[in-house]
């Protein structure tokens, strides 16, 4: 169980990883952050959710310190992003958008791999959630932050509500029904909580 648990945290953290470091060098173009900038940016966004609860699990060294796979996957993602982000332009805001629609995604593939790694340390599971939440957010809140923006998660646009609710169903769900289905079943729905929140804001803005 253990063994297919790291497994699927694995593979979800890389995807996660290669998503993250495209909504950081997005908003590292947006913000006029240079291809180093936009690196870095990638960096802390694709490592900072997994960071924080390697820390708060007491797992050291953290796990991109042992597994160089998520630096190798962020910076070339960054930098391909970088450059055909300043080739394609703002398009009357659609970069923007494609950006908070990424960045859902990320926030609910971090989600499940945040409560996957907790399941593996044998935590209870209000924690699992918990964790779950600071991973999924965590990375999105420190891209913002070091580009002067306020944090969506301070926001009135549910970030943090939808990955705790998310977390809760795939908590939830894997008690009745089989571990593959709980996970699409709990990303489906963060996915698309977050893209009517995304674009409802839309729709408020126009």
């Amino acid at each position: 169980m253990e063994t297919s648990l790291s497994i699927v945290a694995f593979l979800l953290t890389i995807v996660a990883t290669a998503v993250m470091a495209v909504t950081a060098a997005i908003q590292g173009v947006r913000q006029g952050f240079d291809p180093f900038g936009v690196v870095v940016l990638a960096i802390v966004t694709s490592i900072g959710g997994g960071t924080l609860r390697d820390l708060l699990m007491g797992t050291t060294p953290v796990f991109w310190l042992i597994d160089t796979t998520y630096l190798v996957t962020a910076v070339p993602v960054a930098l391909m992003t970088y450059f055909l982000s300043k080739t394609y332009g703002e398009r009357d805001g659609k970069r923007l958008r494609f950006l908070l629609y990424l960045d859902g995604i990320g926030l609910a593939l971090f989600t499940l791999v945040g409560i996957q790694s907790a399941l593996v340390g044998s935590l209870p599971m209000l924690s699992v959630i918990v964790l779950g939440c600071l991973t999924g957010v965590a990375g999105g809140m420190f891209r913002d932050m070091l580009c002067g923006l306020q944090p969506a998660i301070l926001k009135q646009d549910l970030y943090a509500t939808v990955s705790l609710i998310g977390g809760t169903i795939y908590i939830v769900s894997r008690e009745w029904i089989d571990e593959t289905t709980s996970l699409i079943l709990a990303f489906i729905f963060m996915i698309t909580l977050r893209s009517f929140v995304v674009f409802k804001n839309g729709q408020r803005k126009n």
